[in-house]
């Protein structure tokens, strides 16, 4: 619980202070309670008082025992049951819901307006219907007496829906293009709307025909008050049978009488926010309005604050409590905030504990540090002479020091301290020395290293400013940048003017680079003279920078084609030379020194030689029998033999091997033919023919 005090109202914040999670066990909670203070203290008037993500609006049914609220997400709606102090039952939506209104005096039958058109009726059991209205609704009223909810929208036109009948009655025409919200008088049951042209059309329920007109968006502006744009209606409250509020989307409340077209007063905010909600406390003629930032509450008739509430979050709605000085806010924020005013009324039936709590608190208050207190230390007395007031009511002790009151602290430092205003005078004047100072001509102080690129960026920066007063552009400046301020500093980072890279990059600054080489020589020796003397002025530049003329600055082209010129000469020596010295090593003879006891060989298998002289006789045997068909010796000096070995693979081998085999098979298996006769056979005529063709065919098993 939190307590905060405004113009001596105190204010209790029931939901302040962290909120534990379900899952813990309870002797988990029990052993953080014990662990921290703030859990210890904290109030959970209705548990589980929140919604996933945001409460967007809340409300109290006419019976005071349920609380309902709409969230997201997912949307949904929550019932809270004050006299069990917990959470009665949610029920999850299709989708967003704009407004919400309760017809009966429990929970029973609830009307929901959704963002998609949709209008949901819920009974007892949960859902019971749903229709569709022909325009996005952003508000809407129950007329009681006519069973009739009026709906207000993205339209001129204001739907009734007859829940008696079941079915669409005629619309009402207003003059707007839009209405923003609605209201009906609890008495005598006048429908008013609000438009998004700041006006309010009121309307008889029973004639179906206009009352009235009010325009709120010129009476919002007033002496005291600054508008900006077209102030639309976004609040509206009736309250008894003559007086109305209306709320502006540009911060202001108006309180009318129904029979003036005058308001009586008109409230700003001074925030410049929508009006968000408004209530009436009857008790003491107070208004509480509310916009997302705050909730101020004052008086009606005089405009004078009561007090007010801000909290952490943005505010979507606000419900007080009938005949108490509670009050429900709906955040956006998961957690619901719960406020207890005692100022207002007393806590109601379900929680008049809170009222014994609260007088308790006040019985024992804590002690409260105000600002015109001085925190002094223990040396602070001392050199102030007031050791001895220790322990006695002028000082407070708090932590390492004291409190003492402001106004003591001043009387004792003067009377410690009599030359304090001749050390003040001095003060003040070295001040108008410093400023004296300022307003001479200031000598650029250069860095020690890229002196002549610092000079080219404060150029650069004077260019800048003057278009900054030309155009309102602002230029970014390197010097000015801590993240390239080593470059101003570490000699590595020292620009080579005479690279061939720079020189390649920067063609064309030959002449402003020789301007500004004048210009630095020309303050180094001011800054050596101002060393010598800080006080002696600085004196003009030299006649020999004033007096340059424009037109080296035309000659720029005669100077880009000769640094290009050079640069061309200077890499054609280069290459020129670069060949001859190709050349000459290549035609320069070279010697080779043959040791003696050695044979010529050649450089080429050199280093193949010196390996092979490290193998064994018989893994070289092996290499010159496997290299090949050729093998190459050196015998004498310049001489070499060549042995060639006709050696064939071994899939050749085998390939031999499987033929020679096979002609041995074949051979084998061959069958001599030389007991066949060659010659003709014996006998012939036809009948032997015919014959042997009979013989052929009966002796056919001998073959």
């Amino acid at each position: 619980m939190q307590i905060s005090s405004v113009n001596d109202v105190k204010i209790y914040n029931l939901s302040y202070g962290k909120s534990l999670p379900e899952w813990l066990s309870d002797r988990k909670k029990r052993a953080l309670q014990k662990k921290d203070v703030d859990i210890r203290r904290r109030i959970e008037l209705i548990q589980d008082f929140e919604m996933p993500t945001v409460s967007t609006s809340i409300k109290v049914s006419r019976d005071g025992q349920y609380v309902l609220a709409a969230g997201t997400y997912k949307p949904r709606i929550r019932c809270y049951d004050t006299y069990q102090l917990s959470l009665k039952f949610e029920r999850c939506l299709d989708s967003d819901v704009v407004a919400f209104d309760v017809l009966s005096d429990d929970y029973s039958k609830l009307v929901f307006l959704h963002c998609d058109r949709y209008v949901e009726f819920h009974s007892q059991n949960g859902y019971y219907y749903k229709t569709r209205i022909p325009k996005f609704g952003r508000a809407f009223s129950y007329h009681y007496p006519s069973c009739d909810l009026y709906f207000v929208g993205a339209s001129s036109e204001v739907f009734r829906l007859n829940l008696e009948q079941g079915r669409f009655l005629n619309s009402l025409q207003t003059d707007a293009a839009e209405n923003n919200v609605c209201d009906i008088n609890p008495v005598h049951h006048l429908f008013a709307a609000g438009s998004a042209e700041g006006k309010v059309e009121c309307w008889d329920p029973r004639a179906r025909k206009r009352a009235g007109i009010l325009d709120c968006a010129l009476s919002s502006v007033t002496e005291n008050t600054e508008v900006e744009g077209l102030p639309s209606v976004s609040c509206l409250k009736f309250r008894g049978a003559l007086h109305m509020a209306v709320g502006t989307s540009t911060g202001q409340v108006l309180v009318y009488d129904l029979r003036s077209d005058r308001p009586l007063i008109v409230k700003d905010h001074y925030y410049g926010l929508p009006i968000k909600a408004i209530e009436f406390q009857d008790q003491l003629d107070l208004v509480l309005s509310a916009d997302s930032k705050i909730i101020k509450m004052w008086n009606k008739d005089t405009g004078k604050v009561f007090s007010s509430i801000e909290p952490e979050h943005n505010i979507n709605d606000v419900c007080l409590y009938p005949s108490s000085g509670m009050l429900f806010t709906a955040n956006e924020d998961p957690k619901m905030n719960t406020y207890y005013i005692p100022a207002l009324g007393p806590a109601p039936r379900w929680c008049s504990f809170l009222d014994s709590l609260t007088e308790e608190l006040e019985e024992n208050p804590e002690s409260t540090v105000y600002d015109d207190y001085k925190f002094v230390t223990r040396k602070d007395l001392e050199n102030l002479g007031l050791v001895h007031l220790i322990g006695s009511p002028l000082l407070r002790a708090y932590m390492h020091g004291f409190f003492m009151d402001i106004r003591l602290y001043h009387k004792v430092k003067t009377m410690a301290n009599p030359f304090a205003y001749e050390e003040y005078r001095k003060d003040k004047i070295r001040q108008k020395i410093e400023e004296t100072r300022t307003q001479r001509v200031q000598i650029k102080k250069l860095p020690k290293v890229n002196k002549e690129l610092a000079l080219k960026l404060m150029e650069e920066d004077e260019d800048a400013k003057q278009l900054k007063k030309k155009k309102g552009k602002n230029t970014p400046n390197i010097l000015s940048d801590d993240r390239f301020k080593v470059m101003f500093q570490n000699p590595d980072y020292q620009v080579d003017e005479m690279s061939e890279e720079f020189r390649l990059l920067n063609p064309i600054v030959s002449k402003v680079t020789q301007k500004r080489k004048k210009k630095l020589r020309l303050l180094e020796k001011q800054e050596a003279a101002q060393q010598e003397d800080e006080e002696e002025p600085e004196g003009k530049p030299s006649d020999e920078e004033s007096s340059e003329s424009s037109d080296d600055d035309k000659s720029w082209v005669e100077e880009v084609r000769e640094q290009r010129k050079q640069l061309y000469l200077e890499e054609k020596a280069r290459r020129r030379e670069r060949r001859l010295q190709d050349r000459h090593t290549e035609l320069e003879p070279r010697f080779f020194e043959i040791k003696a006891g050695e044979e010529f060989r050649s450089f080429k298998d050199a280093s193949r030689k010196q390996k092979l002289q490290k193998v064994t006789l018989e893994d070289r045997l092996k290499l010159e029998e496997s290299s090949g068909a050729m093998a190459v010796s050196d015998n004498t000096v310049g001489s070499k033999q060549v042995t060639f070995t006709l050696k064939k693979s071994e899939q050749q081998q085998r390939q031999q091997e499987l033929e020679r085999q096979h002609h041995q098979e074949r051979k084998n298996l061959r069958r001599a033919a030389g007991h066949l006769r060659t010659g003709p056979p014996r006998g012939g005529g036809r009948g032997r023919g015919r014959g042997g063709m009979r013989g052929r065919g009966r002796g056919r098993g001998h073959f």
